[in-house]
């Protein structure tokens, strides 16, 4: 029903100049139902709006995520050289599970990406005394950190890209094992 008077986008006539607040910009609305609640309530996201981009970049980062949880459980042993490849079929198969072809290569790019850049991270732990099952539990505490940054827009893309860079970055700088006082003893 519509009421006598001045649009709400037109300035009433006063003796003061008064400006009224702008209508929030219209933007596209996707309508996504939410389980578990009777009346089946619709909340309004603008996801569309962001495109495949953003799908892309979250299987992307929960695919390095994957990657440095397959480091960590393969860590230490001979089947280390295998965790890129079991990283990148994980994010493969959550791809393909979740989504389409685009973020099911995402995921496993993120995977092989991810995996690459930990093992070293990991191999350095290990090298220098730490236990398996700690590092591996450590490592992985990081990898579900990892995981919830995925979801913030761009950052699986920056995941995926400098991860493996520091990894690169502690294979040239890596260190030997702390000699300690066998260094002074003699033979």
């Amino acid at each position: 029903m519509r009421r006598a008077g001045p649009d709400r986008q037109a300035e009433k006539k006063t003796r003061r100049f008064r400006r009224l607040p702008p209508d929030p910009p219209e933007r596209p609305v996707i309508e996504l139902l939410v389980p578990g609640r009777r009346s089946a309530k619709r909340l309004r996201t603008t996801l569309r709006k962001m495109g495949d981009w953003y799908s892309v970049g979250v299987f992307a980062g929960l695919g390095v995520a994957l990657g440095i949880v397959a480091a960590a459980v393969l860590a230490g042993r001979r089947m280390s050289l295998a965790a890129p490849f079991l990283g990148a079929a994980v994010g493969i198969v959550l791809g393909i599970v979740f989504a389409s072809a685009d973020e099911a290569a995402g995921g496993g790019v993120g995977g092989l990406l991810g995996a690459a850049g930990a093992l070293e991270l990991v191999r350095g732990a290990l090298g220098r005394g730490g236990t398996r099952v700690a590092t591996g539990l450590l490592v992985a505490l990081g990898a579900v950190l990892v995981a919830a940054l995925a979801f913030i827009p761009g950052v699986g893309y920056v995941e995926a890209v400098v991860l493996p860079a520091f990894g690169a970055r502690l294979r040239r700088r890596g260190g030997k094992r702390y000699a300690g006082l066998r260094s002074l003893a003699r033979d």
